[in-house]
């Protein structure tokens, strides 16, 4: 018997993107609302591109970083929307509006407004099998004065896996795109690099990352850099490694 999968779960990667979020046959724009001390009330469009309606659910959460940078969501009063629930014809549009109950303070807070389809039948032929598709929305609530730095806060290697730290220090988030790892021979040559792909990092919180040295190459190392590439700045580091940090 054959199966239909008219939607699935969407977990925000494409968060980073500028433009507009889409999840399955609905969009989303803006893809993020940014409230500072002369807003702290925004509107956002939710487009049906589907020939069926839809029906949406939202609910509200706060948005942290664990110690290993994973996002923690935690429900919320602070914010306020309407609707909680809405419908939307085919091909046509609602506005969804959201604000903050709270001031800002000395630190960024962070939220997210999930958007969320509710599963109805779908028409078509044969089984069909409707998931729910999930939108974070973020929201930033502007601190007071915004100071916005970030750092490499270590750099290692054990058994040829060389792990990174990055750490934010200011009291506002940023957008990490990339982090490129390097590693050099005695004459300066690259022998072998890695582009790991990145994440928003919330304000005072750290981010680890990982990446295997080929072990053929290990050996031949006298060099490791590092390059951090945000949307606001740039960071950088190296350290010299040791053959004991190799592979045995």
């Amino acid at each position: 018997m054959k199966k239909r999968v008219h939607a699935f779960w969407v977990l925000l990667a494409f968060l980073l993107l500028p433009g507009i979020a889409r999840a399955g046959e609905w969009r989303v724009t803006p893809i993020r609302l940014v409230f500072d001390r002369g807003a702290k009330s925004g509107v956002v469009t939710v487009s049906n591109e589907g020939d069926e309606k839809i029906e949406l659910q939202m609910s509200a959460s706060v948005w942290t970083q664990d110690a290993e940078g994973k996002d923690r969501y935690a429900e919320t009063n602070d914010l306020v929307f309407f609707p909680k629930i809405m419908t939307i014809e085919s091909k046509q549009e609602r506005i969804l509006r959201a604000g903050i109950r709270i001031p800002a303070t000395k630190r960024e807070k962070t939220y997210r407004l999930f958007i969320e389809e509710i599963p109805g039948p779908r028409k078509g032929k044969g089984a069909n099998v409707s998931l729910a598709i999930r939108f974070g929305l973020p929201i930033f609530v502007k601190p007071l004065k915004g100071e916005s730095k970030g750092e490499i806060d270590s750099i290692g290697m054990t058994k040829g896996v060389i792990g990174v730290s990055v750490r934010n220090t200011g009291n506002e988030h940023f957008v990490i795109h990339s982090v490129i790892v390097t590693g050099e021979n005695a004459g300066g040559e690259p022998v072998f690099s890695r582009e790991l792909s990145g994440w928003y990092l919330l304000a005072e919180a750290s981010r680890r990352y990982s990446t295997e040295v080929p072990r053929e190459v290990c050996p031949d190392l006298a060099r490791i850099t590092l390059n951090v590439k945000t949307d606001l700045f740039s960071l950088s580091g190296e350290m010299v490694p040791e053959k004991s940090m190799c592979p045995p």
